[in-house]
């Protein structure tokens, strides 16, 4: 079947349109949603997760990009809404299974995209293309124009994708401040779009279970003048390297109550760079300082500081969990410093980010965090007014929810059908991998492809296996028990009774009679099998299933354990 497009071309709608996510349901983070028509493959974003306490020794979590690797001869893009990590911080590891022929992002996306390729030395793989709300891209049937949101970050934007199935919109991360820092969100480009109607919606549900309206940014910038003004020793300030917009209030207010401003952590310090490279940051030289700086200056009026750092979401190795703990090189608290989290916890942070603060106040400083007294964060993410107002206004006949978890997805799904935007069987709550047909302007469910997490320790793309982690898991809360057992396999006896050796397993450390008495019963165990002919994987059985067994029903714990056969040598 052929029909013509606005341009009066002829497109083939026998061809469906299909439309998934790698990554960005059910979950805050790894946003990677595709768009795929025949021969082509559009890619929209290419995000981490962070992941949370219970994964030990992980950095960064991905998507599983088999799929892609599987078609990577059709794949021809990948757009950018925006700079922040879980939109743009997988690019790296994609980049190291795909040739993408290029990348469409804003010219702070672009800046931020190329400092990341650069770190990793993928710079040379990739043409950037900067994008704005004026540009049109054509990629084979599909046509990507571009409509300007309001977020944290500048130069974020919402993608209209015009296939020959239906058009489809997705908003990235928004929200709606009518007295923004940055860019107004382009009420008219929406209005526009709308009126030719829109097939699928796809929006940002973070936010989707919290009332009423987010507050405006420049809220946050009369509380910190307030804080700044009743302040007499040191200004600690903690947010998130990528939200630009507090970054430059910060700036501004640290020099109008001149104050140097020291700064510590290298996403902030990349950050800092590159938005006043770009003209996103604005700050007198004679204001800002390094670390290098930092360590020859008395500094003696401790009003005249400001330290801006990392580590608002209680990271480990972040600044000011350093400083918290006494182990920054530089940085000790002072009784009198006043230390702000301009930030609220992500899910699953709220532990570390207690402790840091319990750290700090053990230390003498004044902590701050956002609250009703002080104004001293806003979400970038749109609350529920204002998810209505766009679902209102692009008033689409599909609506799929994304970038959320399952209950901020089927609340946005919910939302949309109380209000009778859209029938209830034309929203759909997905997971990672469910695939949605687009036929002629009907959207139905498909198949479902593999979507699985990819843990990644360091920056290679080479994931950790779910039993290393669960291992890691293990060793973290139980610890480990080493079994040592001399047998001569020529004769099949056992030559000295088991020792064991444990490590971060207090109650066999602690409790030697414990220890004597689980060495006891691993021997009685090899004795009785021992009786027979017998491998070295049995040998290994016994001992884990004999070990494992007793310690459970004495410590109600589950110990990794490690049998060590020493064979006798022939001389």
């Amino acid at each position: 079947m052929q029909k013509t497009n606005k341009t009066n071309e002829l497109i083939d709608t026998s061809v469906k349109t299909y439309i998934y996510a790698l990554g960005g349901l059910n979950e805050v983070g790894k946003n990677t949603y595709c768009i795929e028509h025949g021969n082509n493959i559009i890619i929209i974003d290419a995000g981490v997760k962070f992941p949370e306490s219970e994964f030990p020794g992980v950095d960064y979590v991905i998507p599983d990009y088999s799929y892609l690797i599987k078609n990577r001869a059709r794949i021809k893009a990948l757009f950018i809404t925006h700079g922040h990590e879980d939109h743009i911080g997988g690019i790296p590891f994609l980049l190291q299974s795909i040739d993408i022929p290029i990348i469409y992002a804003s010219r702070l996306s672009a800046g931020l995209i190329k400092h990341k390729l650069e770190e990793t030395g993928l710079e040379s793989r990739i043409n950037i293309v900067e994008i704005d709300s004026t540009k049109t891209i054509k990629i084979g049937p599909i046509t990507v124009e571009f409509f300007a949101t309001t977020h944290s970050i500048p130069d974020s934007y919402g993608l209209i994708i015009e296939t020959p199935n239906g058009r489809i919109v997705t908003t990235g991360d928004f929200k709606v401040d009518l007295t923004p820092l940055g860019q107004d969100i382009d009420f008219y480009k929406i209005t526009q779009t709308a009126s030719k109607g829109v097939t699928l919606y796809m929006a940002d549900s973070t936010n989707a279970e919290v009332p009423g309206y987010s507050k405006s940014e420049r809220d946050v910038a009369i509380s910190l003048n307030d804080i700044f003004k009743d302040a007499t020793g040191r200004i600690i300030i903690a947010t998130f390297a990528s939200n630009v917009h507090r970054i430059q209030q910060i700036i501004e207010n640290a020099v109008k109550h001149n104050r140097k401003i020291l700064v510590f952590g290298r996403s902030m310090e990349n950050a800092i760079a590159t938005g006043r490279k770009l003209g996103y940051i604005k700050c007198p030289d004679n204001y800002l300082f390094d670390m290098e700086t930092a360590k020859v200056s008395a500094y003696q009026n401790l009003n005249e500081i400001l330290i801006l750092c990392t580590g608002s979401q209680g990271e480990p190795m972040a600044a000011l969990s350093r400083i918290a703990n006494n182990t920054h090189k530089v940085i000790k608290i002072i009784p009198g410093d006043t230390v702000i989290f301009s930030s609220n916890p992500i899910p699953g942070n709220l532990s570390p980010v207690n402790k840091v603060i319990n750290m700090l106040s053990k230390n003498g400083a004044e902590v701050i965090v956002n609250s009703a007294l002080y104004s001293i964060h806003t979400s970038g993410h749109a609350q529920r007014e204002e998810l209505k107002l766009m679902l209102k206004l692009f008033s689409p006949k599909y609506f799929m929810p994304i970038h959320g978890e399952y209950r901020m997805l089927k609340l946005h799904a919910d939302m949309a059908v109380g209000m009778n935007v859209v029938k209830k069987e034309n929203t759909f709550v997905l997971s990672n991998g469910d695939m949605l047909v687009m036929s002629n302007g009907v959207v139905t469910r498909g198949k479902k492809i593999d979507a699985d997490a990819v843990y990644i320790d360091g920056k290679d793309i080479t994931g950790i296996e779910s039993a290393v982690i669960t291992d890691r898991k293990i060793l973290s809360n139980d610890g480990l028990i080493a079994v040592v057992v001399p047998i001569d396999a020529k004769t099949n006896t056992l030559l000295k009774q088991p020792s064991i050796v444990s490590r971060g397993f207090i109650f066999l450390k602690e409790r030697g009679d414990l220890l004597i008495e689980a060495e006891k019963v691993v021997y009685s165990a090899l004795i009785r099998l021992m009786k027979n002919k017998v491998t070295f994987s049995h040998i290994k059985k016994v001992i884990r299933e004999s070990v494992s067994k007793f310690v459970y029903a004495k410590t109600n714990r589950q110990p990794i354990i490690i049998p060590v056969i020493l064979n006798k040598r022939e001389d």
